[in-house]
């Protein structure tokens, strides 16, 4: 497997939090003017497109950066080695700026003001503690299947507990910083308030600390080649590639310990 040019996953990066944001903030909107007034029901639509479009973007870009569009992920991957620091350092800017056009372009699509900043307060201890495990379950799910060889079944993986934890979380689980951001300019049903923005980032940053901690319990000795398929199997990072010399082996064929 050659290495894809960081541009290249720059670029990819870039558009899958974008279209992750529209989608998100998209479906709410919908959800909003097709079931008025009837707030579960609006949840369930915008989870339901939130979990299948979440698989159809992870499946589009994934083969090229990854599919992180979470600064998290990347921080994650950085840990067990399977993403540079430097590139970490370029992902994260990226997919804040991905989320944030999303987010403007799903005002748009829908003839709203292309930038409304949110007035929806979410900051409560109950949503903190709920942006806390919606991070860790994302962020272990993600790792666990990268660490068992089974990335390819992660695109589903994921649209699926997201899709869940839309219901069992109290926030509704953003579990993403750059999305927390992003739905911050758009005063609509997938809105947060700038206010409440810190307290969610930092409970998602806690979050994929711990989460960190638990793989490393659950499955230690996760190679940089493993975590080098987070989120879809995908060209390894120079640095991935030359720390482990099997990073250009499929994952069935790469040792678990």
């Amino acid at each position: 497997m050659s290495e894809v040019a960081l541009w290249r996953r720059l670029l990819a990066e870039l558009l899958g939090s974008a279209f992750l944001a529209a989608l998100v903030i998209g479906s709410g909107i919908a959800a909003q003017r097709l079931s008025p007034g009837n707030t579960g029901l609006e949840l369930l639509e915008n989870a339901a497109a939130t979990a299948a479009g979440l698989f159809a973007i992870i499946v589009m870009f994934g083969p090229a950066s990854g599919g992180h569009f979470n600064p998290v992920v990347s921080l994650a991957d950085a840990v067990f080695g399977g993403l540079s620091r430097r590139d970490t350092a370029a992902y994260i800017p990226v997919q804040v700026a991905g989320c944030t056009a999303g987010a403007v372009l799903a005002n748009l699509m829908f003839a709203l003001p292309a930038v409304s900043i949110s007035a929806k307060h979410r900051a409560s201890s109950a949503h903190f503690l709920s942006e806390i495990i919606a991070t860790l379950g994302l962020i272990v799910v993600i790792f666990a299947l990268a660490r068992s060889g089974r990335g390819r079944a992660t695109p589903a993986a994921v649209g699926a507990y997201i899709g869940a934890a839309y219901f069992f979380t109290s926030s509704a689980s953003f579990a993403n910083p750059a999305i927390t951001i992003g739905r911050m300019f758009s005063s609509t049903f997938a809105g947060i308030a700038p206010a409440s923005v810190p307290s969610f980032i930092a409970a998602q940053l806690l979050g994929g600390a711990l989460a960190v901690i638990v793989i490393r319990a659950l499955y230690p000795g996760v190679t940089p080649a493993q975590a080098a398929d987070v989120l879809v199997p995908h060209p390894p990072t120079r640095t991935s590639r030359d720390e482990d010399p099997g990073a250009g082996l499929p994952s069935k064929e790469r040792p678990l310990s």
